[in-house]
């Protein structure tokens, strides 16, 4: 089924719903971020991975620092329209500390 960006639930996440990365060849999760409704549109229109950064406050696109963007090849919404998967192909490191994925550390017993 088909949904537009008007058919997500931004509301239920007090403006921002979670970004579950995903590279799209190997289905490594790269990340999970958030995003409001313009950064999506922006992911929509530019291609690339754009998110709202909860500690600056702000837009951010992925990338536009460290130049590890994230071309965006599918978008998939979940049943309730409130969560999203980004399929795309990361051209670097997915975290901030150079590891591939965010995901790199266990949580102690």
């Amino acid at each position: 089924m088909k949904k537009s960006i008007k058919d997500i639930d931004f509301k239920k996440g007090g403006g921002l719903i979670p970004i579950i990365v995903q590279d799209a060849n190997t289905k490594d999760v790269l990340t999970l971020a958030y995003s409001n409704e313009e950064s999506l549109e922006l992911t929509k229109k530019t291609g690339n991975s754009w998110f709202w950064s909860r500690s600056r406050n702000k837009l951010w696109m992925k990338g536009e620092e460290s130049g590890n963007t994230q071309k965006v090849k599918e978008i998939l919404v979940d049943c309730d329209s409130d969560a999203i998967i980004y399929l795309v192909e990361p051209s670097g490191p997915a975290c901030h500390t150079g590891e591939k994925v965010c995901f790199h550390n266990n949580l102690e017993n």
